[in-house]
């Protein structure tokens, strides 16, 4: 039998394989190093192995703790199981059930559609358009989701502007076809643009319908390949603006969910970040990050010139007016705001606005009125969504009631529970839960500690280094992995790592938290990157030229925040006395006396 055929049999049961094989690989562990430590790593390595290559479906390696954990003496059952439904869980869960009844009345199409009329269409501007439009969404909605629905919206712009995509590709081969030469004077007509906008407007490069231009084909040529790069630049920035929104809010994307369970989990008197504190942070951060990426794709892909602040009058500044009437025509479509979509934005409104003034720290939230520490982001989400499923979509009428001749339709909520059923990805609640599983095991393991002991040496480095370097580092990771596994591995390390060197813990967490956000170099990277990869437009290596210098400005973009108003805002140059307790006795336990004097000297 050939070579290549066993490969491809082999290929077609690598997932079988890898179950079988990764367990025996990973067993010396358990022998070469302390026991529980070892049981707990050798765990944790099989989980990430399944997690990366998806031999198992995520939510299923996310239950492996239940069974793998207690039978192995690491915890018992009834202190792992119930980390699968913490009130993180319901936050997120609030975030989704809130995002499916957005998507179900068609407010984010609205939403999408205004900002595109605001800004405008020249090249550069749409672009902004579009990472703005899609970087809101993606605050509240999930990032895939986002892209899904800006993609199409996209391309319904670029028809309009250039062209078909096919054509464009013709003509960027016309000079070298049919015996054409790239130097001749042979020239091709334009034709004039319909007065009237109509369904779907297309803008054939070859022209208007009166000879107002003439173009050499080498020129028709340059311009269709410039089309085109304007083309890629679109598509490109949608799903990095979904990434870069979704950190943020802390329902943006679960490993800010993930943060926030670990830390009560490590530290449960930390209460310096809820939704609040968590936004006030990473918001501008996100606007920093998008401004930056905006002019390195604009830049990149042809949209940065004379034409962003100038007027012309030629035949582009015409295409632009007809992409300007396509999505003015499609927002008229939309007609006015109904009665459900002025409640979904009512309730989305409350939902933000009620979420950040529960306890933001620098001024008094509501939740004084409450018990202390009794009322949470959790409880606040729920109650909103909850409002949801009763809510009518019409606007109640005293006449319905009184007029026998009204047509007795059914009645319909904002929200209902089978299209939550539907919508909600509910295997992404057990995988933040099987993170906070695989979390307290390796605390209660005493891995986590083991762990960081052995990362001292980044001790030696400069703080805002070792920020820089734990977030390129997770930003490579990701590229590879989920974000939700690779944060569940790392942080943690992370919180061991940041107590060995008496470091604010949220210096080394909050970064690492959001470099898993920012996976911009390879398709499978995320959900996003391989939605707008597979419109079939994008190549490998527009995403890898994009994406490292994507990379490189999220890494100095969130190692300037943690340096700047992130130190102010959480108070990152002293160690917090949240974190001693819990230090003393880690440290105590594994022996660490030197360490525990320098924490002492830090009080």
């Amino acid at each position: 039998m050939k070579v290549s055929s066993v490969a491809k049999k082999l290929w077609c049961v690598h997932k079988q394989l890898i179950l079988l094989v990764a367990p025996l690989i990973f067993l010396p562990l358990i022998f070469t190093l302390p026991e529980k430590e070892g049981k707990c790593l050798y765990v944790v390595l099989l989980m990430a192995t399944f997690w990366c290559t998806e031999a198992l479906p995520l939510a299923v390696t996310a239950m492996l703790p239940v069974c793998l954990f207690p039978t192995l003496g690491i915890i018992s059952s009834k202190k792992l199981c119930p980390q699968y439904f913490l009130e993180t869980n319901f936050l997120f869960l609030s975030g989704l059930i809130m995002a499916s009844s957005i998507e179900e009345w068609g407010l984010h199409r609205r939403i999408a559609l205004k900002v595109l009329t605001i800004v405008g269409v020249k090249p550069a501007w749409l672009i902004l358009g579009m990472m703005l439009t899609s970087s809101f969404l993606s605050m509240w909605l999930s990032n895939t989701a986002t892209t899904a629905m800006m993609l199409p919206i996209a391309n319904a712009i670029l028809d309009s502007l250039f062209g078909d995509v096919e054509t464009l590709k013709r003509k960027c081969k016309f000079s070298n076809e049919g015996g054409e030469d790239t130097n001749n004077s042979h020239s091709v007509k334009m034709l004039s643009l319909p007065s009237e906008p109509q369904e779907k407007h297309i803008l054939p490069v070859d022209g208007f319908d009166e000879p107002s231009e003439k173009l050499t084909a080498e020129e028709i040529r340059l311009e269709s390949q410039r089309h085109l790069n304007v083309r890629k630049g679109f598509l490109i920035c949608i799903p990095y603006a979904a990434s870069i929104g979704g950190t943020a809010t802390l329902t943006g994307t679960a490993p800010n969910l993930i943060l926030i369970g670990q830390l009560k989990s490590y530290f449960p008197e930390c209460d310096a970040i809820n939704f609040s504190s968590w936004f006030a942070f990473a918001f501008p951060l996100m606007v920093l990050f998008l401004v930056l990426g905006w002019l390195w794709i604009s830049f990149l892909y042809g949209g940065l010139n004379s034409r962003l602040c100038i007027r012309k009058h030629d035949r582009q500044s015409e295409a632009e007016s007809r992409a300007k009437a396509l999505i003015e025509e499609d927002y008229r479509k939309l007609g006015p705001i109904n009665f459900a979509e002025g409640s979904i934005s009512f309730f989305f409104v409350l939902f933000a606005v009620l979420l950040f003034t529960r306890d933001p720290k620098f001024f008094t939230g509501w939740s004084v009125l409450f018990k202390k520490g009794y009322v949470s982001d959790a409880v606040t989400g729920v109650i909103i969504v909850s409002i949801l499923f009763f809510f009518p979509s019409e606007k109640p009428s005293l006449k319905w009631w009184l007029d026998p001749r009204a047509s007795n339709t059914r009645y319909v909520p904002l929200m209902s529970w089978k299209k939550a059923q539907d919508s909600v990805p509910w295997n992404i609640l057990l995988l933040l839960g099987g993170g906070f599983a695989m979390a307290k095991a390796c605390e209660e393991s005493g891995l986590a500690s083991w762990l960081g002991g052995h990362l001292q040496p980044l001790a030696q480095l400069p703080p805002a280094a070792a920020v820089m370097l734990i977030t390129g580092f997770l930003a490579c990771f990701t590229e590879f992995a989920s974000n939700t596994a690779t944060i569940i591995i790392f942080l943690p390390v992370i919180a061991e790592l940041a107590i060995r060197v008496a470091v604010n813990p949220l210096y080394f967490m909050i970064p690492a938290t959001i470099g898993c956000s920012y996976a911009f170099m390879l398709p499978v990277s995320t959900p996003p990157n391989s939605i707008a990869f597979a419109s079939g437009h994008l190549l490998v290596r527009d995403m890898v030229k994009t994406g490292l210098v994507m990379n490189i400005l999220g890494i100095l973009s969130t190692t300037l925040a943690m340096n700047t108003w992130g130190v102010a805002m959480f108070d990152l140059n002293t160690y917090p006395v949240w974190a001693r307790p819990l230090n003393a006795t880690a440290l105590l336990s594994h022996g660490h006396g030197p360490a525990l004097r320098l924490l002492n000297s830090t009080r």
